[in-house]
This record gives C-alpha cells, sequence and structure tokens, in this order.
C-alpha cells in the first residue's frame, strides 16, 4: 500500500514538474520520495538551484515561507496548512517591535525558525550551524537574539566577545528534556555517545558528546567509528539513522522526542496535495517577501566570507 502510494505520487510530481523537500524530521515514507532532504535552509537553497516550477515543502510553515523569498517566481505548496513551529509563533511583529526600542544599541539576530513578518524587522538571519560564525563576524557588539533562548544561549558561550541577549521563547520539543533525562538515558546505554540539537535546555546540552544541527548529528553519527548513539532530538532521526547505518544502534534520548507539527504531515498529505485536494500554497507580498530576504542576504554575504 505505501509504495503504491509513493509511486502515484512520483508519477504526479512528474507529470506536474514538483520538486519535493522532506525536512528530516518527516517519516521516511517521505524521505523516499523526496528530491532533497536536510535542514531548512538548506532545502530553501536547494529550491533555487531546482529547474521545477513547482515546490512542495514537506516540513513546517515558516520552511515553506523561507522558499518563497527565495524563489518568488515558483509556486511553493505546504501539504499540511496546519503545520506550523510553535517556536516560530512565539513572538510577533508588535512584540519585537517593542523589543527593539527597548534595546536600540542591539542588533537583531534572527533564528531561521521565524515567520517571513519576523524577519522582515531583522538584521541577520542564522541557522544552528552558522550562527556563532556569522555573529562573530558581525560588527555590532550587541546582539538581541530572537527567539531560542537555549540556541542562544549557547551561542553565547561560543561568543564571548559579544554581548547577546537573549528573550524568552524556545522549542517545546527540545527544551522539556532535562539532566535526569539523559542521566536516564545513559544509565541504559553506557557505551553510547549523547548528540543533541543546540535547542535543548543547556543542561542537556552541557552533558553532550557532541553539538550540532540535525544533519551535523546524522553525519557525526555516521562517520564516528562508534557503534552506538542516543539522539538528542526529534525522534524521526532515529529511524532515519537505523536504516542508513544498521551496523549501528541508536537510541532516543526519551520517547517522548517528537515534533507533532512536522509529524502531520503524511505520505497521503503529499498525494492529496498533488491531486489538487489538499495543501495550500504559499503567497506573499513583495514587499514583505524583499524585507525578509534582507536579514538572508546578510547571513549569506557573512556566512560565505
Amino acid at each position: 500500500m505505501i509504495k503504491d502510494i509513493q509511486e502515484k505520487i512520483l508519477q504526479l510530481k512528474k507529470e506536474q514538474d514538483v520538486c519535493i523537500l522532506a525536512h528530516c524530521y518527516q517519516t521516511h515514507d517521505i524521505l523516499e520520495i523526496a528530491d532533497y532532504v536536510g535542514d531548512s535552509f538548506g532545502l530553501a537553497q536547494n529550491a533555487q538551484k531546482a529547474a521545477n516550477k513547482t515546490v512542495m515543502m514537506c516540513g513546517v510553515r515558516f520552511m515553506a515561507e523561507t522558499v518563497k523569498i527565495l524563489c518568488p517566481e515558483k509556486r511553493v505548496l505546504l501539504p499540511e496548512p496546519d503545520a506550523g513551529c510553535p517556536m516560530a509563533e512565539q513572538i510577533d511583529a508588535q512584540m519585537l517591535s517593542q523589543l527593539k526600542e527597548k534595546f536600540p544599541r542591539h542588533a537583531v539576530v534572527a533564528y531561521i525558525n521565524t515567520t517571513a513578518e519576523l524577519k522582515t524587522l531583522c538584521d541577520v538571519c542564522v541557522t544552528s550551524s552558522s550562527a556563532a560564525k556569522i555573529i562573530k563576524k558581525m560588527p555590532e557588539d550587541k546582539i538581541l537574539f530572537i527567539p531560542d533562548k537555549n540556541l542562544g544561549t549557547y551561542i553565547a558561550k561560543q561568543c564571548p566577545e559579544k554581548e547577546i541577549k537573549t528573550v524568552y521563547g524556545c522549542c517545546p520539543t527540545h527544551a522539556k528534556f532535562s539532566a535526569a533525562d539523559v542521566e536516564k538515558a545513559r544509565a541504559a546505554h553506557p557505551e553510547a555517545l549523547l548528540l543533541v540539537h543546540p535547542e535543548c535546555d543547556a543542561q542537556v546540552v552541557e552533558k553532550a558528546d557532541f553539538v550540532g544541527s540535525t544533519t551535523e548529528i546524522m553525519d557525526y553519527a555516521k562517520n564516528s567509528p562508534k557503534k552506538e548513539f542516543i539522539i538528542g532530538t526529534e525522534n524521526s532521526i532515529v529511524q532515519h539513522l537505523g536504516i542508513d547505518c544498521p551496523e549501528k544502534r541508536f537510541y532516543p534520548l526519551s520517547k517522548d522526542f517528537v515534533c507533532h507539527n512536522m509529524q502531520l504531515t503524511k505520505l497521503s498529505s503529499v498525494l492529496h496535495c498533488l491531486s489538487g485536494d489538499g495543501g495550500e500554497e504559499i503567497l506573499m507580498d513583495e514587499k514583505t517577501r524583499l524585507a525578509a530576504k534582507l536579514c538572508i542576504d546578510r547571513m549569506l554575504e557573512l556566512g560565505n566570507g
């Protein structure tokens, strides 16, 4: 049945000239029909390179918005309209405007996990893997980092020469786990290395053997000579690594490490979207798109310099 649905999807995407992007947190049956798999910004860059006139983002809304920002000439589809990101929605434009008034001397750095509207008010955008490098290169000494306090705290330790102000905000999936969860997982798997995402709470990050973005975690596990790993990010990664490296063992930091927004997208969601009876096209006025693109352009300028 799964194979039948996948074959129908592959047929429809070919007929309709659709490029399918899948975030790493999607289920494996979706990864198998995707043209590109990866982290959110890397996928948006892949969309730029793709010749297809239509792009479908199997992920959450801010990711589809980023694709539209970079690919205004393309039709961008989100197969599950309700797939949002609680972190991206924790701060709105009014709240950020008030923060900018409160901290007028701080440059605003936005994590990629923000809405297009919020990006219009920011100076630089960053990913979890590029944040420290980019902030180090910024001429400003005072930084207001939004919206993830955990990632901001992690970056601040890597950039002691900068004054980094964080605001309350986090990924509720990554932030709910504690040092006690780490101790429990290590007791169950004493030979395993702990690999975590910097969106985790500081007490979890401090106990990790490796800290990195989702793709960095996957690459580390694949390339390491070690055979056992505790994965401190969305549990779909445990499944994907188990399939990619069947000779190794992968354990979730917790069975509850699940992003329900990411898991909203099913294989059937993709099929319905391609069939024209599901999904949503991401639309954006040109003024918002250009304003939001400025902080992404600045990220690329600093990141590639």
